[in-house]
C-alpha cells in the first residue's frame, strides 16, 4: 500500500484545522488502496493552532496526523522545506489549510501519476472569482515579467498545490537556499508536470494571511531569487548612459557654433546631468546591494528553520510497535 503525505503550512489557523481534517478524510476514504499521513507544519502560530492540532490528532481514527511545531514565524516558504525535509510518503502534496486548496482535486492528481505516467500534478486557478482586481490585475503583471527576464516558465493562476512523486520532492529538498520561491522552485527543477484546473475557492474560516504588501514582498523574492538580469541591465543603462552623455554633448557643442554671441552659463545642463546620474548611481548600488544581501544571508549558513517540538518521532514508535505485534 502506498503512502500520501499532505504537507500542510499553518499559520494561524485554529479554525480551519478540523474542518481540513473532515474533508480531507472524505477523499481519503475513496481512495482505500493508498494509506495517507497528515502533516501540519505550525509556523510560529499566535493562537491555539498547535493545540488544535493536537487536538484532532488525538481524535483522529483515519490515517496518521503528525505537525511540526516551528520556534517562531520563519515564513510560508520554509514550513514548506521543514515539511518537505521531514516527508516520508511515497507521494507527497502541498495543500494550504483554509480549504482553498479542494482537497478533492487528490484524485485527479493521483490519477495524473499512477496513470498517466506524470511525476508530479499542479493545481491551477483558472479564474479569480471574489479576488480584488488591483490583485489579478499585478497577478498576470507578475506572471508576464517573470517569465521573460528569467529562464523559468510559470504558468499564470499556478499555486504551491501539488502532488509529487518521492523523487520531486528530494530533487526539491536538495535546493537549501535560505531565500526560498516555491513556484519557481517547481519549474526550476523540472519534470513531468500536468496542470489540473480548478476554480477560485473562498476560504473556509479565518482570514487570508497575504496582504497586498506581502504579496509584493513575495513576487519581489521571486524575481531576485532567480533573475539575474536586474544585474544585466546595470551594465546596458551604463551603456545607454555613455551614449546619451556624448549625445548631450555634441547638441551643446553645435549650438555653441552655430549661436557663439549666446551667453550661456551652463548651470541648468550640471544639475540635470548630476542629478541624473547619481539617480543612476544610487539605483545600481541598491540592486546590487540586493544581491549582495542576498549572498551575504547565504553564506551565514543558518538553518531554514528551528523545530521546536514535533510528534513524528512518537508517531514512528508507535507504528513500529504495532507492526511488529502483528
Amino acid at each position: 500500500m502506498k503512502t500520501i503525505e499532505l504537507i500542510v503550512p499553518c499559520y494561524n489557523e485554529e479554525k480551519c484545522i478540523e474542518l481540513f481534517y473532515k474533508a480531507v478524510k472524505e477523499v481519503f476514504q475513496k481512495l482505500p488502496t493508498f494509506r495517507f499521513i497528515i502533516t501540519f507544519v505550525d509556523d510560529g502560530s499566535k493562537d491555539d493552532t498547535l493545540n488544535e492540532i493536537k487536538r484532532v490528532a488525538s481524535i483522529a481514527r483515519e490515517g496518521v496526523i503528525q505537525y511540526i511545531a516551528l520556534s517562531r514565524n520563519f515564513g510560508k516558504e520554509s514550513a514548506i522545506y521543514a515539511g518537505l525535509s521531514k516527508s516520508t510518503g511515497d507521494y507527497v502534496a502541498l495543500i494550504d489549510a483554509d480549504l482553498q486548496h479542494p482537497p478533492e482535486l487528490l484524485v485527479p492528481m493521483i490519477d495524473a501519476i499512477e496513470k498517466e505516467g506524470y511525476d508530479r500534478a499542479t493545481a491551477r486557478r483558472v479564474s479569480r472569482k471574489g479576488e480584488p482586481l488591483i490583485r489579478s490585475a499585478f497577478s498576470k503583471a507578475f506572471y508576464s515579467i517573470i517569465n521573460h527576464i528569467t529562464v523559468l516558465d510559470l504558468i499564470s493562476g499556478s499555486t504551491d498545490y501539488c502532488l509529487m512523486k518521492r523523487t520531486v520532492v528530494e530533487s526539491i529538498v536538495l535546493m537549501s537556499e535560505r531565500e526560498r520561491f516555491t513556484k519557481g522552485i517547481y519549474s526550476w527543477v523540472g519534470f513531468k508536470n500536468k496542470w489540473i484546473e480548478y476554480q477560485n475557492v473562498e476560504r473556509i474560516a479565518g482570514h487570508t494571511k497575504w496582504s497586498f504588501l506581502g504579496l509584493l514582498r513575495y513576487a519581489y523574492n521571486g524575481f531576485i531569487a532567480f533573475a539575474t538580469t536586474p544585474l544585466r541591465g546595470v551594465v546596458y543603462l551604463g551603456i545607454i548612459i555613455t551614449i546619451v552623455s556624448f549625445l548631450y554633448a555634441a547638441t551643446i557643442g553645435i549650438a555653441a557654433l552655430k549661436n557663439p554671441l549666446v551667453p550661456r552659463t551652463g548651470y541648468n545642463s550640471i544639475m540635470i546631468v548630476l542629478l541624473f546620474l547619481g539617480g543612476v548611481i544610487i539605483t545600481t548600488l541598491g540592486v546590487i546591494g540586493e544581491y549582495l544581501a542576498r549572498i551575504y544571508m547565504e553564506v551565514k549558513n543558518r538553518p531554514i528553520y528551528i523545530e521546536r517540538e514535533t510528534n513524528i518521532e512518537r508517531v514512528k514508535e508507535k507504528e513500529q510497535k504495532e507492526a511488529d505485534q502483528k
